[in-house]
């Protein structure tokens, strides 16, 4: 007898069978969108908003913000690889396109539009005030994930930047332009 098998029964769980490798049935697992695939979806997304703010069933106050959202969200997007396919920023990135930002906007549109704007829903917010704050949510997220996919090019172009005033002796900050004129000349 196993000591598995022995510990197993001192507290009256029985031994399961063992089942083959060959035997266990198989599962999916989820397929990760293509960044091509995650543009189009946000292409979707933008073309569906923009319908309804021209048709006043979505605030414009709303529509900016998915529109900022998407276009941070296009700039990481060809980044991804920069990020590592499974770190926690590129699955919220894929997860805010995919999935985050249009939950929040189906929930909201699925109230009526004035009840939705006027009625005080979560501590004295109205439900249009509720979706703007996860939208400002996730903008400031997709900024900080922005904001690490392009850390390393960054650093090199300020690397670059102090190679170069090593190299030829001054700053490249945008300095004055002399054009030989003294004094009062002009």
């Amino acid at each position: 007898m196993s000591l598995k098998d022995w510990w197993g029964g001192l507290f009256g769980r029985s031994r399961e069978p063992s089942r083959d490798v060959r035997d266990a049935e198989p599962f999916d697992v989820p397929r990760v969108p293509t960044g091509q695939e995650l543009l189009t979806q946000l292409d979707a997304l933008e073309s569906d908003i923009d319908e309804k703010a021209r048709a006043d069933r979505i605030s414009p106050v709303v529509a900016v913000r998915v529109h900022d959202i998407s276009a941070t969200a296009r700039d990481i997007i060809p980044r991804l690889n920069q990020l590592g396919g499974g770190t926690r920023d590129a699955h919220s990135v894929m997860a805010t396109v995919t999935s985050y930002l249009p939950e929040a906007l189906g929930t909201y549109l699925r109230l009526p539009r004035t009840y939705a704007d006027t009625r005080p829903v979560a501590g004295g917010k109205t439900s249009l005030m509720v979706l703007v704050d996860q939208l400002d949510l996730l903008s400031v997220t997709m900024d900080k994930i922005l904001d690490a996919a392009t850390r390393r090019d960054v650093q090199a172009l300020v690397a670059h930047g102090q190679f170069l005033a090593d190299k030829f002796g001054h700053s490249a900050g945008g300095g004055a332009l002399d054009l030989g004129l003294t004094g009062g000349e002009q």
